[in-house]
């Protein structure tokens, strides 16, 4: 089993030089960093530290992970953020999770005694009320299904229509989410459950971040993805699609 660690930046200069040097090169079997058009020196600094990097012709987190998807040469893929919200020491228990068997594995970020710092009143309430949705629609169980950081086999992307515009092309013009869009990792968590995929999660806390701005665009986004679960609920399963073993209780 070979791991990718995709390191995702947009002007992350501060946590750059802070997390990743945490970051132990042996975990991994590659680290790829995908840039969003940086012009803070992100670039300049992760080529000096001999990182790969990857600059996006367009924006957005998804569409970053799909024009840097074929550099991708791991089996099983980690989602990273270096802004400081991402622990880097859990990256060996995703991965000795994954090697448990799983398809996916979440970084909780409300699991057990895992908290998160950098929520306010409304980010704390909008990922508890998604999470909420996501275990009665879909019988999950469920503590954190926002996050980014997260392991996942690489071919569930493809097995499940993520690399496609269908889950995202109505529910974006429909919210104006503008050029970027909405990332996966919520719609992956639905559908990854609902076709049966093995999935667990383990508890890591979210520091506050370093430096930087907040992407999170909450309305717009937040409007969008909670159509994506709604429409998921309602569009019938897809048996091409679903994994043949049966999932591990999450």
């Amino acid at each position: 089993m070979k791991t990718t660690l995709i390191v995702m930046t947009l002007n992350e200069i501060d946590g750059m030089r802070l997390i990743m040097p945490q970051v132990d090169r042996s975990w991994c079997d590659q680290i790829l960093v995908v840039d969003g058009r940086s012009t803070d020196g992100t670039i300049e600094w992760a080529r000096e530290n001999g990182f790969e990097i990857y600059v996006q012709r367009t924006k957005g987190i998804r569409n970053g992970y799909l024009e840097a998807w074929e550099l991708v040469r791991g089996d099983v893929v980690i989602t990273f953020s270096p802004d400081g919200n991402c622990l880097p020491e859990a990256i060996p228990r995703l991965i000795a999770k994954i090697a448990e068997g799983y398809d996916m594995v979440v970084a909780s970020r409300y699991l057990g005694d895992a908290r998160s710092e950098d929520d306010d009143l409304l980010t704390g309430f909008g990922n508890w009320f998604f999470t909420r949705t996501v275990n009665l629609l879909f019988r999950g169980k469920y503590t954190d299904v926002m996050g980014i950081y997260r392991a996942y086999q690489k071919d569930m992307i493809a097995k499940l229509g993520l690399d496609t515009p269908k889950h995202f092309r109505l529910v974006e013009r429909l919210f104006r989410c503008g050029e970027g869009g909405v990332s996966w990792e919520p719609i992956l968590s639905v559908l990854a459950h609902k076709y049966g995929y093995r999935v667990a999660e383990v508890a890591a806390s979210e520091p506050k971040r370093l430096g930087g701005k907040r992407k999170l665009r909450v309305f717009s986004w937040g409007g969008a993805i909670y159509s994506q679960f709604l429409l998921e609920f309602l569009r019938p399963r897809n048996k091409a699609q679903m994994r043949k073993e049966p999932q591990a209780p999450v």
